[in-house]
C-alpha cells in the first residue's frame, strides 16, 4: 500500500463493502377476515439482513479509531469482515497484515486453569513456548489475577476473563488490534491502563479499532471516530466532531 499525503500508510482499505446475512425464520402470519378474526398461519423461510450497506473508509498506521453506534448497527459484523471471520457479499477489504481481534475466547477453555489459558492464548497468538513464559507475569499482573491464576477459567467471573483475554492479546505489539468493548469491564484503574496500553501499541506504529458503548473511552483513547448507523457509514472524522452529533442525535 502506498504511503499517503500525511506520511501515514495505509493499514486497511474497506471499499464498497456490503455484508448480507441469511437465516432461517419461523413464525406465523395473519391471513384472511378482520383484524379480530384472523387467523394465524405458520411461515417459514430464508430471511436476508442486509447488515452492512456500502461502508468505505481508509485506516492508517498509528491511528486509533473509535467505532460507535447503536446496537444491532453493524459495528461487530464490521469488524469480524475487516477480520476476514464474514466474508462480503460485494465490495472487499484489504489489509496489510493480519488484524487481530481481541477477544480471543475461542482458544481458552473454560476446564483449564489461568495458567494454561495463557500459554494456549499465547501459542494462538503466534508465540513460542518460550516467549509465553518470559511475557506469563506480566500478563498475569496486568489482569490482577494473582491469587486466582490457579484455578479454572470456569470459576472466574466474566469481568475476570475478560481481564485476561485483554492481557494475553495485548502482550504483542499489533500492527492491527480490534478491540470490542473489553474496556467496559474492571474498575477504573483497569479501565485507565488498558487505554494506556492502547495508546502504546498505537505509538509503535500500529492501528488500533475500539468498537465501545463508552463515549469516555472514545474519547479518551481515539484520535478519529467513525459512526455506523443501520449499517451504513454515517459519519467519520475527529472523535469530539463524531462523538457530539451522536450524542446530540440520541437527545
Amino acid at each position: 500500500m502506498a504511503e499517503t499525503e500525511n506520511g501515514r500508510r495505509p493499514v486497511v482499505v474497506v471499499d464498497d463493502l456490503h455484508v448480507v446475512y441469511r437465516v432461517y425464520a419461523g413464525g406465523r402470519r395473519a391471513e384472511g377476515g378482520d383484524a379480530a378474526t384472523r387467523l394465524l398461519t405458520r411461515t417459514r423461510g430464508l430471511r436476508t439482513v442486509h447488515a452492512l450497506k456500502g461502508v468505505s473508509f481508509v485506516a492508517h498506521e498509528n491511528e486509533s479509531i473509535g467505532v460507535i453506534g447503536h446496537n444491532g448497527s453493524g459495528k461487530s459484523t464490521l469488524m469480524r469482515a475487516i477480520t476476514g471471520l464474514t466474508p462480503p457479499e460485494s465490495g472487499a477489504v484489504y489489509a496489510s497484515s493480519r488484524p487481530n481481534l481481541l477477544g480471543i475466547g475461542a482458544a481458552l477453555l473454560g476446564d483449564l486453569s489461568g495458567e494454561n489459558n495463557i500459554v494456549l492464548g499465547g501459542l494462538a497468538l503466534g508465540f513460542n513456548k518460550r516467549e509465553v513464559r518470559e511475557m506469563r507475569d506480566d500478563i498475569v499482573e496486568f489482569a490482577e489475577l494473582q491469587e486466582f491464576i490457579d484455578l479454572p477459567m470456569r470459576t472466574y467471573s466474566s469481568g475476570m476473563q475478560a481481564r485476561l483475554k485483554f492481557s494475553i492479546a495485548t502482550a504483542k505489539q499489533h500492527e492491527i488490534l480490534i478491540v470490542d468493548e473489553a474496556l467496559s469491564v474492571g474498575d477504573k484503574g483497569f479501565r485507565a491502563r488498558s487505554e494506556e496500553r492502547i495508546r502504546s501499541i498505537r505509538e509503535n506504529a500500529g492501528t488500533v479499532f475500539l468498537v465501545s458503548h463508552s463515549m469516555g473511552s472514545i474519547r479518551d483513547t481515539c484520535e478519529r471516530t467513525i459512526w455506523i448507523h443501520r449499517g451504513e457509514l454515517r459519519m467519520d472524522g475527529p472523535t469530539e466532531e463524531v462523538v457530539d452529533t451522536y450524542e446530540n442525535s440520541r437527545r
